[in-house]
């Protein structure tokens, strides 16, 4: 079967048309054509009888042919004028031709109508038919195609003179001859006798030249002349003949021939106007057009029959007895040498283009051979015509050994039937509008693999040339940054881009109506510990190893991505089961299997063992959800895990999303809140626990809505610390206003003569922000003129993240200040431990998970007390948080413990009550406890002398009796306790 070949024959395009030529101009129509038909058939009809009388005959004989040949001289200035194309010369030439033959007719007319006399042998109507041929001659050489070599300009000049000789010398025979022997004529009639059939011929032979070499720009309009010019000179050389001259009357039949070629000659210009570039792909494919070889051989063959005229008439004047006149004899010498010189330049010319025709041959066949691109000349059949030797190189098969086979053996059978589609395409496409296509296929080496081969495809003689080259490199290397555009680089699983097309296919291919697919985020808690105790090596091993234990564990069809850092993710597609239950129950396990796999320990470099555990959110495919929503859906679901305790699995509920839009709502009215004066700074006493005493307070900021809404600090500050760029700014602003508020406060305290220090508390990174630098605490000390001592700023956050030289330095700078440090939350994480090595703590204020079960539970009391033993060891003052009952002051001053503060005494207090407070100076506190350690009740502890006495709440975790009290100073900050 042929590669090419449908239904037995080879493809083509038979049927496909070509573009037709457009004709613009008006005057080219079937309608006026019919008008011209019409006109010319209506004078021929009068002159044939004669026009009805003699006056109408010479009227329309000579003004008819007068307003003819004016009207032909009118159309083509006109055309000329309005229509700027290269042929433009032309027609002005043409016009000036028809003008001098209108006039001719009216001077002729003026005799015959108007003088009524004969005309005179020499007038002025001779001279103006003598000057019709000059311009029409030039004109006919400006349409005519220009010879491009000199060569070329000779032979054109040797037609012309054999077409023009052949016919003076027929003519001479005929005719002339008998015109030439005048017997009482002037010299000046009988050379202009002569001068009209001289000239007739010399433009019947530009006729005949210029028929075989015309320009093929808008042909119509120029055969139109040329038939017009044609007829015209054929109507004059009858009349030159004697036997009619000497018989013409003016509106005979003979006019009629005039008249019709003066009409063409109006009409020529508007048959058709220049084509564009429609008309040069016609021209470009002779193919199309069947006359051109036939109009190729007469041009070929024109000298000859001109030279077999001559000689005919040569001939004629031999057999018919008469004496060969000097002037034919002359006239074919001259003709006879004219084709001698021809045939003799044709030669050289020939022997020009043979050698010209030879090396450019050699230099293609150079340029083939020596190409590194594998050219190809296939058959409409699909059969290797020629290969060139490039084939070895390319295809490792030599070019003799696949000349002759078929196209379609060497093209891989997935590729077939796409390169056939495009070959038929291409054929079956006009050529001019598409000549050449582009083929990328695979083809058959002979080592027998398949070779990626971009082909060129142009058309040959109803075949195909296929340009080839191998681009299997190229296409390797696309395919290999493809990849590497597609997958993550350290674990080469698919990243976040080809994980959302994966999803986006699974949601709208012919599984989205699997019931039960679902996407799984997965992230590693404890990965970072990894990086900062044995390194970023080995965190990117482990990264590796979770990666395959990850792909080992799905199925085939599912997929898995990893998305930057420790963040992994899982496609899960469904198994049809339509049972939400079910489906649910499968996914977790799934998902419960995961998070064991990735919870096993790691072996990472030098043998070091590390574990990590899991946090996996899994969200499940929803009708109309959108892959970013599922993705979403997903992440959130993993957050919930991490913030539930990590290594488990959530999955997702609609409530997450509510909370986040929660969240998104209050950290944007977070955002206003502080320029809108709707915080307020409380503070709590901190109580000497042997006296009582209020030794300090701690300063706690308070946030009411413009709603009405009371946040306690763990709503707000949750979102205030979240690490997104724009909620650090606002909690920079929020811990600035904090210092600056309590120091200000602090300040108003000591000149009314409460001077307490204050207790300020700020995370460890938000000390070393750039929004609180070391020179606004000094100048906001000076400021406002607080001594050394009165600041204490509290440590809180374990963030590993923050270098603790830098935290050193920058703690070592404040104390000498006079600022002193207190270490917030002791007891609480390892990082406490760290700090109280390398960082100058004056304070340890424990944490209020060591206090809360201090009394029942006796490990805890062990483990309280050993800490409050380094404090004393290390000469530092410990403060409790969460004092909230008597058993817990009893027991904590047992164990050493100083200090203290919570609801046992007061919760936070607005600034009245907290001046109250101060006045009274202190709290009573148990002297000793009542049936055992914290058998003590809360009401025990009277409140301080002058202040209203109420029950206080342990469970409540709110104000004290002071922050709840009925009664209050009109004074008191607007602003409730939490």
């Amino acid at each position: 079967m042929g590669f090419l070949a449908q239904d037995g024959g080879a493809v083509s395009a038979p049927g496909a048309a070509l573009p037709r030529r457009s004709s613009a101009a008006g005057g080219s129509g079937p309608a006026s054509q019919l008008l011209l038909a019409l006109v010319c058939g209506g004078y021929a009809t009068g002159a044939a009888f004669g026009w009805g009388s003699r006056e109408l005959a010479s009227t329309m004989g000579d003004f008819g042919l007068g307003g003819a040949a004016v009207l032909a001289a009118l159309s083509c200035f006109w055309y000329g004028r309005t229509h700027r194309t290269r042929f433009r010369l032309a027609w002005f030439l043409f016009a000036a031709s028809s003008a001098m033959a209108g006039l001719g007719n009216v001077v002729w007319g003026w005799y015959e109508v108007v003088l009524d006399q004969h005309v005179p042998a020499l007038s002025a109507a001779d001279f103006c038919f003598l000057l019709f041929a000059p311009p029409a001659i030039i004109g006919l050489l400006v349409l005519a195609r220009r010879p491009v070599t000199r060569a070329g300009w000779v032979c054109l000049a040797l037609d012309a003179w054999l077409t023009g000789g052949s016919l003076l010398t027929l003519s001479w025979s005929l005719a002339l001859a008998h015109t030439a022997h005048f017997q009482g004529e002037s010299v000046a009639h009988a050379a202009l006798s002569l001068a009209y059939p001289l000239l007739d011929i010399a433009l019947v032979s530009m006729v005949l030249a210029l028929h075989f070499r015309r320009s093929t720009t808008n042909r119509s309009a120029i055969n139109t002349a040329i038939a017009a010019l044609a007829l015209t000179v054929l109507c004059d050389a009858l009349f030159t003949s004697p036997l009619l001259r000497s018989h013409y009357r003016s509106g005979q039949i003979l006019d009629a021939g005039w008249f019709a070629g003066y009409m063409l000659m109006a009409y020529a210009p508007w048959v058709a106007r220049e084509e564009g570039p429609v008309a040069a792909p016609r021209a470009a494919h002779p193919a199309h057009h069947p006359s051109r070889p036939i109009a190729g051989s007469l041009a070929a063959l024109t000298p000859y029959l001109a030279a077999a005229v001559c000689t005919l008439g040569i001939l004629y004047n031999v057999l018919d007895g008469h004496r060969v006149d000097r002037v034919v004899l002359f006239t074919g010498c001259t003709v006879v040498l004219a084709l001698v010189v021809r045939q003799g330049i044709m030669l050289l010319d020939n022997i020009s283009l043979t050698q010209e025709l030879a090396q450019k041959e050699n230099h293609f066949r150079s340029l083939v051979q020596g190409s590194s691109d594998v050219i190809m000349i296939a058959a409409p059949t699909g059969i290797l015509r020629y290969v060139s030797p490039a084939a070895a190189g390319v295809y490792g098969r030599e070019a003799e050994d696949l000349v002759g086979s078929e196209l379609a053996s060497l093209i891989h059978p997935e590729d077939l039937g796409r390169v056939v589609h495009e070959v038929r395409r291409f054929l079956a496409a006009q050529p001019a509008e598409e000549p050449t296509t582009r083929i990328e296929c695979r083809f058959r080496s002979g080592g027998g693999e398949w070779l990626n081969v971009e082909s060129t495809v142009n058309r040959h003689h109803g075949g195909l040339i296929f340009n080839s080259r191998d681009v299997t490199e190229r296409v390797r290397l696309q395919a290999q940054l493809q990849h590497t555009a597609e997958h993550d680089p350290l674990t080469d699983l698919p990243n976040r881009a080809l994980f959302t097309k994966r999803v986006q296919q699974a949601l709208s291919g012919r599984r989205a109506t699997d019931a039960g697919t679902a996407v799984l985020f997965i992230d590693l808690d404890g990965f970072k510990a990894v990086n900062d105790t044995v390194g970023h090596q080995a965190g990117d091993e482990l990264l590796v190893q979770a990666a395959r234990r990850l792909q080992d564990s799905v199925r085939a069809g599912d997929s898995t991505a990893r998305f930057g850092g420790d963040e992994f993710a899982a496609l899960i597609l469904g198994d049809g089961t339509r049972d939400p239950a079910a489906r649910e129950v499968r996914i977790l396990e799934i998902a419960d299997r995961l998070r064991l796999t990735l919870s096993q320990p790691y072996r990472v470099e030098g043998g070091t063992e590390v574990r990590v555990a899991a946090s996996i959110g899994v969200a499940f495919a929803e009708p109309g959800i959108t892959p970013g929503e599922l993705m979403r859906n997903a992440d959130l679901a993993m957050y919930r895990a991490k913030q539930a305790g990590k290594g488990r699995v959530e999955l997702y509920a609609p409530q997450m999303q509510a909370d986040v839009v929660r969240r998104t709502e209050l950290a944007s009215r977070l955002r206003t809140a502080l320029h809108d004066g709707e915080f307020a700074l409380l503070h709590q006493p901190i109580v000497d626990l042997q006296t009582g005493r209020i030794t300090a307070v701690a300063a706690q900021p308070r946030w009411r809505s413009a709603q009405g809404i009371l946040f306690t600090p763990a709503e707000y500050l949750r979102v205030a610390e979240s690490d997104r760029g724009d909620e650090c700014a606002r909690t920079a602003e929020l811990g600035r206003w904090t210092v600056e508020k309590a120091v200000e406060q602090a300040a108003a305290r000591r000149r009314a003569g409460h001077a307490v220090p204050v207790h300020v508390r700020l995370s460890a990174s938000r000390l070393l922000d750039r929004s609180l630098p070391p020179k606004h605490l000094e100048e906001l000390l000076v400021r406002h003129g607080l001594p050394s001592g009165a600041l204490v700023l509290e440590l809180s956050g374990s963030d590993p993240r923050v270098p603790m030289d830098e935290l050193e330095r920058r703690l070592t700078a404040l104390r000498r200040l006079g600022v002193r440090i207190a270490l917030d939350g002791f007891g609480s994480g390892y990082a406490a431990i760290s700090a109280l090595r390398r960082l100058p703590i004056d304070t340890l204020k424990l944490d209020r998970g060591l206090v809360d079960g201090v009394v029942e539970s006796a490990r805890l009391h062990k483990i309280t007390a050993g800490l409050l033993r380094i404090a004393t060891d290390l000469g530092m003052q410990s403060v409790a948080e969460g004092v909230d009952v008597a058993g817990h002051v009893l027991a904590l001053r047992a164990m050493g413990c100083t200090h203290g503060l919570g609801t046992a005494f007061a919760g936070p207090l607005d600034e009245h009550r907290l001046r109250l407070a101060l006045d009274r100076g202190s709290y009573p506190v148990p002297a000793s406890a009542v049936d055992g350690v914290g058998a003590l009740p809360v009401g025990a502890l009277p409140a301080p002398a002058g202040l209203p006495s109420a029950s206080r709440s342990v469970t409540g975790g709110g104000a004290g009796s002071l922050a709840h009290a009925p009664l209050r100073s009109n004074n008191e900050t607007p602003v409730p306790p939490a």
